[in-house]
This record gives structure tokens, C-alpha cells and sequence, in this order.
């Protein structure tokens, strides 16, 4: 059959196409998530997948149908104890929201500055509370599920200079501080911040008063690549410390909040999503394509759609 094609689509751009060609990509070097990478999210059972065109799939029955689209959609977030809640950061510098599984979206982005997002999260332990990366500024938090937003912190410096996150992750460990972790990845590595926001720490064993009491990293046991962007994290609700990164190297896991990371994948990772309740099920776009695993990334298959 003849592949359907659109002009005019970003590196990496899912395609409509009624010859059953539903997920296609190019590539370029890395960027934000706000250039048009696409973005992966599970809705409950669904899997969310989004740039340009929104498409929720339903990998057990293998059938997909297209949703509105709120505009192009650099990251997605979705929280396991609010199915429907769907949360998008717009290249074009907003927020939108679906509370009915993507049928529907609204804009929220008062007091947001009209930057392109990088990256979207939502608080681990609070369904309203949203975290939004913003390219060139800093992160956002909304308390209201996005009806009004406040600047919560500045870029973190790494290796001399500020680095934009591509990817948030909110992490239910506790931090020593009565709080929780963000996670973010950015073209320097792996770097997190307790949601008081003091201040953006290395990943390392302990809290994060252990952190400000030694004044340093002890020295890393096994961390994600060097010099890599960290396209996408994801968490495994059920067991926080369990962490995922979506690298140019594959897709790598972590069992102990971030501290030692093996690689899950082979491949050039852009995107990542898990399941919120079956721990085994996961997607995942690897060289360009859709992948699914149902053993928890031993083995990963193309989707079959209809």
C-alpha cells in the first residue's frame, strides 16, 4: 500500500493514514521535546501518543482512533489515580487539558509566559498539582490543575552553565525534606530538585538533607551515559524508585530511585510511557518506531492497529 505523506512535519510526526501506516518518523539531532518530538503517555488502559495529531490506541485490542488535536504537542502527562486526565505542553508555549480522555481540550495558561514546553508532569502524590518545563526560562507549577501557574524554579546548572529539562518526572520518594522529588533530564544528565524547591541536586544514595549535609556527590556507582540528552522519564506508580530514560543509547532503568542505571534497550529512545497498574506493560519509541512490551521491556513488538 502507498505511504500516506504530509509536508511540512518535524523530525519526528505521526501520521494519519488509512492504508494502516499510523506512526512514522524522520530524524535530527536532539532538541527539546518542544521541536516536535512525539510523546507518549498511558491513559488508564490507552496508550496516548501525540505531536501534531493526538491517537489513543488500546494495545490489547490493537485498535486506535484519532482525537482533537489542542495544538502541537511537544509532552504529555497523565496521573494514574485520575483516568482521563490528559495534560499537554504545546510548542507554541501552552498548557491544555482534557478531562474526558482527549475528546475534549481547554486552555489553561494564566500566568504562564508564552515560551515553547519542553516538558509536563504531574505531582505523584496530588492529581490537581502540574509541573511544566518552559525552553530558555525555568519551571512552572499550577496548583489547580492549571488554571493559574507561578514560576517554582530556575533552569539547573550543570557542568558550568543552565540547562533547559526535556523531561520531568514526579517521584514519590521522600526527600527528608517533607516533600517528594521532581526529576529532570536534560542534555547534561540526570538532576532532581525536592518539590520545596531549595535547590537542584545531583542523584546520589541518601535524602536530600544527607545531600546538603555532605555539600557533594559522593562519586556515581552506575549513571546514565555521559553526554547524552535525556529525552523522556517515566515512573512505575506502584514502585517510584523504579525509573525510566529514554536516551539516544536505548531505553535504561533504574530499581533504586536513579542511583544505578543498566540498559533495558537497544536503540535510539525518544519516548517512554508505563503502564500505571500492570507493571509489565510499557511503549516505548525506539528508532523511530512504536514499540510495546508486556514483560516489563524483556522483549518489544511492533503495535498491530486497525
Amino acid at each position: 500500500m502507498p505511504r500516506t505523506s504530509y509536508s511540512g512535519l518535524s523530525r519526528r510526526a505521526f501520521l494519519a493514514a488509512s492504508t494502516g501506516v499510523w506512526l512514522s518518523m524522520t530524524t535530527r539531532s536532539s532538541q527539546a521535546r518542544a521541536t516536535g518530538d512525539p510523546s507518549l503517555a498511558f491513559d488508564d488502559n490507552a496508550l496516548i501518543a501525540a505531536t501534531h495529531r493526538v491517537w489513543r490506541y488500546d494495545p490489547l485490542r490493537g485498535t486506535r482512533r484519532e482525537l482533537p488535536s489542542p495544538g502541537r504537542v511537544a509532552t504529555l502527562a497523565t496521573h494514574p489515580n485520575r483516568p482521563g486526565r490528559i495534560v499537554a505542553g504545546l510548542a507554541s508555549g501552552s498548557v491544555c487539558i482534557s478531562d474526558d480522555g482527549g475528546n475534549g481540550w481547554e486552555s489553561r495558561a494564566a500566568g504562564l509566559p508564552s515560551a515553547p514546553v519542553n516538558a509536563v508532569t504531574i505531582a505523584a502524590d496530588d492529581p490537581d498539582l502540574i509541573y511544566a518545563a518552559l525552553r530558555d526560562d525555568g519551571l512552572w507549577k499550577s496548583e489547580d490543575s492549571g488554571r493559574n501557574w507561578s514560576f517554582a524554579m530556575d533552569r539547573p546548572w550543570q557542568n558550568e552553565a543552565e540547562h533547559d529539562p526535556l523531561a520531568l518526572a514526579s517521584v514519590a520518594l521522600e526527600t527528608g525534606m517533607g516533600g517528594i522529588w521532581i526529576y529532570a533530564g536534560t542534555d547534561a544528565g540526570l538532576i532532581r530538585v525536592p518539590d520545596c524547591f531549595c535547590r537542584w541536586q545531583a542523584v546520589q544514595p541518601g535524602n536530600a538533607m544527607d545531600a546538603l549535609a555532605s555539600g557533594k556527590a559522593p562519586p556515581p556507582e552506575a549513571p546514565l551515559p555521559e553526554g547524552e540528552p535525556i529525552h523522556a522519564l517515566a515512573v512505575m506508580p506502584s514502585h517510584p524508585g523504579t525509573l525510566y530514560a529514554a536516551l539516544p543509547s536505548g531505553l535504561w532503568t533504574s530499581s533504586n530511585g536513579g542511583v544505578v542505571w543498566s540498559q533495558l534497550a537497544d536503540g535510539a529512545a525518544t519516548a517512554i510511557a508505563v503502564h500505571p497498574r500492570d507493571i509489565g506493560q510499557m511503549a516505548a519509541i525506539i528508532d523511530g518506531n512504536l514499540k510495546l512490551s508486556r514483560d516489563g521491556g524483556a522483549s518489544w513488538a511492533a503495535p498491530s492497529a486497525t
